[in-house]
């Protein structure tokens, strides 16, 4: 299971231009920090076009954020901060760099600066895929399902964590759903946004007074202890799908009302033990008393998920033998299913399409090319450039192949989405429903996302489906 987010963009990591002029040495910014020039970010963003606005609150914001177009075709996010912000250039070209450091696959990576003038700006890695906030709250199509929701939580956990042991930056400013971004994969990173001061004293905390620490309204001051308390109101949102003060949340948290809680979109598909033991966390990052809080780097522990014990069940053995494919399904050898996904090619789609003459367009040929560039990538084991290609094939939907979705579901796998994976397995048995490669694939996929007991039924299907084929049955 996957967020509901919609590709708008691929952006692909590319070195920055040879000519952005880069900091290296001991403590100095990541390799890729870059000073921009106002130049290139105005043309980057169409001279700071409203059209390119895309922080929530548009214009309105007091510190917009646009999103860009380097020359070198690199999707950048660029964030303009008022005249009266950081009078001094120096001091916020030292603030941009310390945050440049930072380099985390659960961050939105900080890539540069601007100062010209009056003029400040910071620019990171673009995430294309909305907010978690616009999931949450503004979804149009599908809620985030509860298995992304933990992983929101976890990737968020992983980001502070690293901020704090890593990066020396313990205080992370205004956590909430509007920090959390979905990047070209649909998984989600923390905006390193967060991490800079928004002035020059550093007093940013700026938010919905009912959602700020209490030690705040006290003395007005962030500490790592208030970063937690924040992460307890994303774990309510994450929750009830809606903004709840926390005040509000401890009471139905002291009753023990989870179900009240509980986001109704969700439509019961959670796991009453998991969503029990997000609760506990977050009534403990919400404790009044900042000590009573926990650390950071308790909010990820090494063996468990947000403090869900791992699950001890395991597949029972399959009830029919399996063929070499299945064996290695069972075993989730990744490497040997992909080796035999690329020797079986085409042949389990015949029958599926019938195409007439009329139907050979422009299109079609466009569409049988992006599979084309699919199946090389596949083959050479360029597993992201496979889904971008097999994505562009399957969205066009002139032509359906389970082919297709099961090797864009190995690729996901490759990738460590096991979600998305289960969702193209499943694409492939409702186009083939007897086919026994797209049980085998959830299988793998089930395995993946630890739910064991599901994933035997798969092999054991798949393995009767082959044995049925064997009797002369029609089958995979």
């Amino acid at each position: 299971m996957g967020c509901c987010v919609s590709k708008e963009y691929s952006p692909r990591a590319a070195d920055m231009d040879q000519q952005h002029r880069s900091s290296s040495g001991n403590g100095a910014p990541a390799a890729g920090f870059a000073e921009f020039s106002l130049a290139e970010l105005k043309a980057a963003t169409s001279n700071f076009s409203s059209d390119k606005i895309v922080s929530e609150s548009g214009e309105k914001a007091p510190n917009v954020v646009y999103e860009g177009l380097l020359q070198n075709q690199r999707w950048i996010a660029v964030k303009k901060f008022t005249k009266i912000a950081w009078p001094d250039p120096k001091q916020f070209a030292e603030e941009a760099k310390e945050v440049g450091k930072l380099r985390h696959k659960r961050l939105a990576n900080l890539i540069g600066y601007c100062c010209d003038g009056d003029e400040r700006l910071l620019v990171a890695e673009f995430m294309p895929n909305e907010t978690l906030a616009k999931h949450l709250f503004h979804w149009e199509n599908q809620t985030p399902e509860w298995a992304m929701r933990l992983r929101v939580a976890l990737y968020i956990a992983e980001a502070l964590d690293y901020c704090t042991r890593e990066g020396c930056r313990p205080l992370y400013h205004d956590l909430n759903a509007y920090r959390v971004l979905f990047d070209e994969n649909g998984d989600p990173r923390l905006s390193c946004f967060g991490l800079m001061k928004n002035s020059r004293d550093g007093k940013s905390y700026s938010t919905n007074l009912a959602y700020t620490p209490p030690e705040y309204l006290r003395n007005g001051r962030v500490t790592p202890e208030s970063v937690v308390f924040s992460f307890g109101t994303a774990l309510l949102d994450l929750l009830s799908g809606k903004h709840i003060p926390p005040s509000h949340a401890l009471d139905m948290i002291r009753g023990k009302n989870i179900l009240l809680l509980m986001d109704s979109h969700l439509e019961g598909n959670f796991s009453t033990e998991e969503a029990t033991v997000v609760f506990d966390l977050a009534s403990q990052c919400l404790q009044y008393e900042p000590r009573e809080r926990p650390k950071t780097n308790d909010l990820v522990p090494s063996y468990m998920m947000l403090g869900i014990p791992k699950r001890e069940e395991t597949p029972s053995p399959p009830s029919h033998p399996l063929s070499p494919v299945g064996d290695a399904c069972s075993r989730m050898d990744l490497t040997a299913i992909h080796q035999f996904l690329v020797m079986q090619h085409y042949k389990d789609d015949e029958g599926t399409n019938e195409l007439s003459f009329q139907e050979w367009t422009q299109q079609m040929r466009d569409m049988l090319d992006a599979r084309k560039r699919g199946d090389l990538a596949f083959r050479d084991k360029d597993f992201k450039t496979a889904i971008d290609c097999y994505s562009q094939f399957i969205d066009v939907g002139t032509m359906i192949s389970p082919t297709v979705h099961a090797r864009r579901s190995l690729c996901y796998l490759m990738c460590d989405q096991p979600d998305a994976a289960l969702r193209d397995a499943m694409q492939a048995q409702c186009i083939y429903p007897d086919w026994s490669t797209a049980f085998y694939m959830q299988a793998v996929a089930l395995a993946k996302l630890d739910m064991h007991k599901d994933a035997g039924d798969m092999l054991n299907e798949a393995a009767l489906l082959e044995e049925k084929k064997q009797r002369g049955g029609k089958g995979s």
